[in-house]
This record gives C-alpha cells, structure tokens and sequence, in this order.
C-alpha cells in the first residue's frame, strides 16, 4: 500500500539490501475517483493526495541521496493530463495530480544541478488494461495506448544524455484528440 510511509521506507531499505541502491525510480502509482468538488467525499481527496503525491516524496527521500552519492539518476513520476487542467468531474484527483507535477517539478530542480535527472510523463489515453477494454469495448486496438510502449518511452527519459533531458513529457496514441 502506498499510502504506508513506513511501508514504503521498508520497501526501499529491503531493495537496497537485496539489489544494491536503485539508480532509477519510477513513481507509478495512481488513484483517482470521478465527481464534481460539490459531490465528491473530502476522504477521497485525501486519499487520492497520499497516493499520487506523498508516496512520491516518501520514495524520492528514500533514493534521491544514493543517486546524489553516484552523480547519476533518474526519477520519473507518472501522471496524466490532468495535472495540468481542473475539469469539473475531475475534482477529486486533478489537485493530486497537479501537485504530483510540482512536486517532481521542485525535485527535478534540485536534483538535476546534482547529476540526477527528474521528469514527469502525462499519459493522455486510455491505456490497454482489462478494465479499460471493459469501459470501451467498442473501441478499435489503436485507441488505446499499450503498456509496454509507455514503459519504453519512460525508459528513454530514464535515461537521456545529461545534455538533452526532457522534464515535461506527454504520451499519448496518434488518434487521440488534444
């Protein structure tokens, strides 16, 4: 659960003692819940903040300072487009989001001077998961934006040449309407 602060610093310390300090962390954690801010429960926003904006501070402190020690690094947060626009049913996770974005924001900044790169992916699709198959089973396979190809282009950012690194990235298939 990634709500767990303690939990996840034991993730982190377990991870580092069976695989050495991690080099690349990818904060891909989500959760949302569609209403408008008179409908939605404050609980929800809450949650949804614990989620997709602590648990990423909570692991950025646990292995930020080993990717500092090494000059080199990598920490990509997930989001999506709503980090950068509040629609009226989105009330109870665009301010998570948008704070997710700044957050990385802020931790690209600092860590970036100290050899670690920091960049936020928004995916603008609907990925191709059970389901999303399941809420548009009319919709042909190139509407949905495949997993493995996401996982690809993070890696890329991942690892980009210190001389060209890209914070602000956005995903998402060729028919999507933007």
């Amino acid at each position: 659960n990634v709500r767990d602060a303690d939990a996840l610093i034991d993730i982190c310390a377990q991870v580092k003692a069976d695989m050495g300090a991690p080099s690349v962390l990818v904060h891909n954690a989500v959760a949302g819940g569609a209403g408008s801010f008179l409908e939605i429960e404050p609980k929800l926003l809450a949650r949804n903040f614990e989620v997709n904006t602590m648990a990423l501070l909570h692991l950025a402190q646990q292995t930020a300072s080993d990717m500092i020690a090494a000059g080199e690094g990598a920490i990509v947060a997930t989001g999506n487009t709503m980090a950068y626009r509040g629609k009226a049913p989105f009330a109870g996770i665009a301010p998570t989001k948008a704070a997710q974005r700044i957050l990385m924001e802020s931790i690209a900044r600092e860590l970036g001077p100290k050899g670690v790169h920091g960049a936020y992916v928004a995916i603008d699709a609907a990925i191709d998961v059970p389901w999303t198959r399941e809420r548009w089973p009319e919709k042909p396979d190139d509407f949905f934006c495949q997993p493995a190809d996401i996982a690809e282009e993070c890696y890329r950012i991942a690892h980009q040449a210190k001389s060209a690194w890209v914070f602000d990235a956005m995903i998402r298939p060729f028919g999507e309407t933007w």
